[in-house]
């Protein structure tokens, strides 16, 4: 993730309270309007498979989160593009998981390059 991005929690979800977690909805929002749904059958590898392929080249430990992309409709992709700015508010929610909200807001260096 970029710095200053990634907000998770304040809690995170253990692995026997989902029933499937190959078949979650996934559903963004900006500003209320869903800009992003899809499903976890959708991703191209298991999450077993991720696992046991990230551990060839790094430690996991309980708690580590594998960051494996985002449904189709990303900003950049769309036409006209549709990108985040200071006062947005986006949410993003997982099935069984929970719904995490954040308003965005303008870094410090985005400030200092404005400037």
């Amino acid at each position: 993730n970029w710095r200053q991005t990634g907000a998770f929690g304040p809690w995170l979800t253990t692995a026997d309270e989902i029933p499937d977690p190959h078949q979650l909805a996934i559903r963004t929002w900006l500003n209320g309007i869903m800009v992003q749904e899809d499903n976890t059958s959708s991703m191209i590898h298991k999450i077993a498979d991720l696992i046991e392929y990230i551990s060839t080249f790094t430690r996991l430990s309980p708690g580590d989160v594998i960051i494996t992309g985002s449904p189709g409709g990303v900003g950049k992709k769309r036409n006209p593009p549709l990108f985040m700015k200071a006062g947005d508010r986006i949410e993003v929610e997982i099935e069984h998981v929970g719904r995490l909200s954040n308003v965005i807001v303008e870094s410090p260096t985005d400030v200092q390059s404005a400037a």
